[in-house]
């Protein structure tokens, strides 16, 4: 990590974490979820950050956390309950990214969601950096040949291989589109934003074609609109996809927008189990990501 980083006060990085995390505990996250449907008429995705696991203890938290996290959305109304994002480093302490097999992470992913699927709660498993791909696509067919097709995947179209990873999508499965924020070295991925944001274009209408579900995940609002122009223009029924963003990013009068249209939006909405948790998790996005302090401190003096 940058040492720059490391330094910043954990207060300050509190501050500027404050505004995209719903709180440290599951309660506080389930509050926030029922009340953006109650007000906002938006539907939530709640994801624990719990990532860099160190001992068998924390990755096993995870997981009762996350069986807990299923269990209090199966409690919710269906017109509120939220999904569940899994990333797999979240339940291992041998990381891909760090030569390591990723021993436990499989069989954690599968209690969880054996276990939401008797609930009635959907999941979706997150795409890491570039060292968890084939693995994370590997557990997610798995699951899908075993019936677990409540769960749905993440692509990034900054990657190269992911026109390819397409192909081998289980029928008529949920994916989210979300360029990512990995940083990427230019032999396996785009580095060109807008060359991303066309690439998402251009797999929601091939995922389209082929009977998938799309999740939309961006906030750059000339790319949603462009990507309902090419769904109506394709006759693409409004259930057949729906537009993600992050919880916190202030968008609040275009995604009202989109609601007047009928169309389903979804935030993504992050929590900790305390706040130590979190401020680790937003040093490692600030070193990948340094550009995300300027980002965070324009969007906290012009919400909108």
């Amino acid at each position: 990590m940058n040492p720059l980083i490391r330094v910043i006060p954990a207060f300050l990085v509190r501050f500027f974490a404050s505004p995209y995390v719903a709180g440290d505990s599951l309660a506080k996250a389930v509050d926030v979820v029922q009340k953006l449907r109650r007000e906002r008429h938006l539907w939530s995705t709640l994801d624990l950050l719990a990532e860099d696991i160190r001992t068998d203890e924390q990755a096993q938290q995870n997981v009762d956390a996350y069986l807990q996290m299923g269990d209090a959305a199966a409690a919710l109304p269906v017109d509120v309950r939220p999904t569940l994002s899994l990333k797999p480093s979240s339940y291992t302490t041998k990381p891909m990214q760090h030569g390591g097999d990723a021993a436990g992470s499989r069989e954690a992913m599968f209690a969880i969601a054996e276990r939401a699927k008797q609930k009635g709660v959907a999941l979706s498993i997150d795409m890491e950096s570039r060292h968890w791909t084939d693995f994370t696509l590997a557990t997610f067919r798995a699951m899908h040949e075993r019936g677990l097709d409540h769960v749905g995947i993440v692509l990034q179209p900054r990657m190269n291989r992911t026109e390819r990873d397409l192909d081998a999508l289980p029928k008529g499965c949920r994916v989210r589109l979300v360029i990512g924020i990995y940083r990427e070295p230019a032999e396996v991925a785009l580095t060109d934003k807008p060359a991303m944001k066309e690439r998402m274009l251009t797999y929601a209408e091939t995922l389209l074609k082929r009977g998938h579900y799309v999740e939309f995940a961006t906030h750059d609002d000339a790319y949603v609109r462009r990507f309902l122009e090419q769904v109506a223009k394709a006759g693409i029924g409004k259930d057949r996809f729906e537009i993600q963003m992050l919880y916190g990013v202030p968008r609040e009068r275009f995604l009202a927008d989109l609601l007047r249209q009928g169309v389903k939006a979804r935030l993504y909405v992050p929590f900790a189990l305390g706040w130590d948790m979190a401020i680790q998790y937003l040093r490692r996005r600030l070193d990948e990501y340094p550009a995300m302090v300027w980002l965070v401190t324009k969007n906290l003096f012009s919400r909108r």
